[in-house]
């Protein structure tokens, strides 16, 4: 039997639960340091990678390469200073980033490392965990992440952290929305929602990044949104809330924030390599070169140097595009991204049905789905050429309509209409009939003083 299971790089989901104590925990832990480890070397790959594009050197004077820096780093934050608003209400204010750190270490407990290896005699899945449904428990993490946030910007007692709370919050969970109808294609398609086995039906076919691409898109630009990274950073917009919602924490307390935000830049990079880049395997190329490139202690390899593909995108993002206004962002993920998942999830399933209702294999479902995106291109093409109505010319926009100056909104056209005039005119008056005394009473005391 051990034999056999030494030659099966595959995982079946009967293998979990039979691990005994110490394995589990001896995972559990290594999860952790592994987490750990892979936060320290980010915020060095990130900082030496935006140094590069800004033309400057970046951390190199700790350790070779500035590989110190990170360290550095932790032990400043433990030494310094933690304090308390006076207006917070302190329980939830030190609950608060407990709360985030734990659901983000949470969330690695599904995701598949590797293949079946020997961990001192003992054959186990490089994967602390699975079950039937774990994509799911994967989007219930990260919705009680959301509440970390929140309670930290109301307990605070800050007029920022409150305002940076409140818009994490209704950034986060509608970009949870297409997120999670971003996996529902991936759901249709292989048949399961356990992560181990999506895995494992990416191993016979393309890799469902190519597959469902429009569904890869729609989650990539879905975890940026999820985890308040630039340029949709605005839970945290310095020019506008300070900090946002850890405004007022310091010390070790605001440091769990920062492992927080890392962490869930490492949980959804590894959901996406899960469900849609083959998970821990190497595309078919290099494993038809390399037969034991996806056997034993090699996938973890190539498992980490996918995280830091996308990592890199992660920084390239930042260090390249401007912060979006709160309303195009908000609206971009409401009137965009989850009208196009809905769309792509009932072609999805039509193509399925269709699929098995036929017994039509995947060449020429793919040709069938390209002549009718031709169709439609053309379709589309000829209703624009027709030309569209003109659209109306907007509303002329009164900005002391309230009796005080109000700024337009995006899409207003500004027009001086003459109740602004008359307010403008009696501001001018007033300013100068304000002044007129002081200028007499300085010419009459000059002409006293010449007498």
């Amino acid at each position: 039997m051990t034999d056999l299971l030494a030659n099966v790089t595959g995982v079946e989901l009967s293998m979990f639960g039979r691990d005994p104590f110490w394995l589990v925990a001896l995972k559990a832990v290594g999860l952790f340091l592994i987490l750990v480890l892979l936060t320290l070397f980010t915020t060095w790959f990130e900082r030496r990678l935006v140094a590069r594009m800004q033309q400057r050197p970046g951390p190199n004077r700790a350790g070779p390469f500035g590989l110190l820096i990170p360290l550095a780093d932790g032990i400043k934050l433990a030494l310094k200073e933690g304090i308390t608003p006076k207006n917070a209400d302190k329980v939830v204010y030190l609950l608060a980033p407990m709360l985030a750190a734990i659901a983000a270490f949470l969330v690695f407990a599904v995701i598949p490392l590797g293949p079946v290896v020997s961990i001192f005699g003992t054959e186990t899945p490089l994967q602390l965990t699975d079950f039937p449904v774990a994509v799911l428990y994967v989007l219930a993490i990260a919705s009680v992440g959301i509440y970390g946030i929140v309670l930290a910007g109301w307990s605070s007692g800050s007029t920022y952290s409150l305002l940076g709370g409140l818009r994490s919050s209704a950034q986060m969970i509608s970009y949870e929305i297409a997120m999670g109808l971003s996996f529902v294609a991936v759901f249709l398609q292989a048949g399961t929602m356990s992560t181990s086995q999506i895995v494992e039906s990416q191993a016979s076919t393309w890799w469902f990044a190519i597959l469902l691409l429009p569904s890869f898109v729609i989650y990539l630009i879905s975890m940026v949104g999820e985890t308040n990274r630039a340029p949709f950073d605005l839970p945290e917009a310095e020019g506008e809330l300070v900090a946002g919602f850890h405004t007022e924490y310091s010390g070790l307390r605001w440091a769990m924030f920062f492992l927080a935000e890392y962490i869930n830049m490492i949980n959804v990079s590894a959901v996406a390599i899960t469900l849609f880049l083959g998970g821990w395997r190497m595309p078919p190329p290099i494993s038809t070169i390399w037969p034991g490139a996806n056997e034993g202690w090699w996938p973890l390899l190539w498992f980490i140097l996918k995280i830091y593909a996308i990592m890199f995108v992660f920084v390239w993002l930042r260090g390249t595009l401007p912060r979006l206004r709160y309303d195009q962002f908000m609206r971009f993920g409401w009137r965009v991204l989850i009208p196009v998942s809905i769309g792509w999830i009932v072609i999805i399933a039509t193509v399925r049905a269709v699929q098995n209702e036929f017994s039509l294999d995947l060449r020429t479902m793919l040709i069938a789905g390209g002549v009718a995106l031709a169709l439609v291109a053309l379709v589309l093409f000829f209703v624009e050429g027709r030309g569209s109505e003109p659209e109306p010319e907007p509303e002329p926009f009164d900005p002391y309509a309230g009796g005080y100056p109000v700024p337009p909104k995006p899409g207003e056209e500004y027009v001086v209409t003459p109740r602004a005039k008359a307010t403008v005119s009696a501001t001018v008056l007033s300013s100068r009939t304000e002044d007129e005394p002081a200028e007499d009473a300085g010419t009459e005391g000059e002409g006293e003083s010449r007498e």
